[in-house]
């Protein structure tokens, strides 16, 4: 039993390191990646929803989609596309919106109408090439509200804090016992270096005890035979 507790307890305790690294490593990521549109990884770059204009057919605001560049020019009706937004109200965000039909701007330049499927309303401004970041792909829904979390002060304190300062206090709480075990494991050799003392001073006495009884034993035989011999001697003279 005791064996299978110290499996699970260790097991546990790794987990919350993998969870609090992770969640670590997360933050940096999200921090660092998502939504920068100049950090692609093999053509793939991460955005995180953040509005529900394209709930009614596609994906929800707190996902996380992943969008591919591609040549402009090779997008077509129904496509969704995500761009630089230059309309006046969301001047220079990033919006991720269907093209409704291919068309040029006042300068002859191509571009595309776009639109959000939950109002079905035209953007205001025309997609030209140069503002297009790239191709729709897929998403992973509430991701992105995940990875928005981590980035707060109470997402950090729960994700990040809590589980290191949770190993922190276990491999404290560790220390300390693997310390009084210490402790009294050297307060047990000492008390049994003082017993094995004491046990070898007993023995001692109980030797001298024998020796000394042995010298009175030897001295009472010689007192008697000098005895026997006097004895023995006045005898013979008579």
């Amino acid at each position: 039993m005791k064996k299978v507790l110290s499996i699970l307890k260790t097991t546990i305790v790794w987990l919350v390191v993998i969870l609090a690294v992770s969640m670590m490593l997360f933050t940096v990521i999200s921090a660092t990646t998502f939504n920068r549109n100049d950090r692609a990884l093999f053509g793939y770059k991460l955005y995180i929803v953040n509005s529900d204009s394209m709930s009614a057919t596609d994906f929800n605001a707190g996902s996380l989609i992943l969008v591919k560049e591609v040549d402009p020019s090779s997008l077509k009706e129904g496509d969704i596309i995500t761009f630089m937004s230059q309309d006046t109200n969301s001047f220079g965000e990033t919006v991720t919106h269907k093209i409704r039909r291919l068309t040029t701007d006042a300068e002859g330049n191509p571009g595309f109408i776009t639109y959000g499927t939950t109002t079905n309303t035209d953007d205001q401004a025309i997609v030209t090439y140069p503002y297009v970041l790239g191709k729709y792909y897929s998403n992973i829904p509430g991701l992105g509200t995940f990875f928005n979390f981590l980035k707060t002060t109470p997402g950090y304190f729960v994700c990040i804090f809590v589980p290191f300062m949770l190993i922190i206090l276990y491999e404290g709480v560790k220390f300390f016992n693997l310390f009084r075990r210490y402790k009294k494991e050297q307060l047990d050799e000492i008390q049994t270096i003082k017993d094995k003392i004491e046990a070898e001073k007993a023995e001692n006495s109980k030797m001298l005890e024998e020796l000394f009884a042995l010298r009175a034993e030897l001295e009472n035989n010689k007192t008697h035979l000098e005895s026997t011999e006097e004895t023995k001697t006045v005898e013979e003279a008579k």
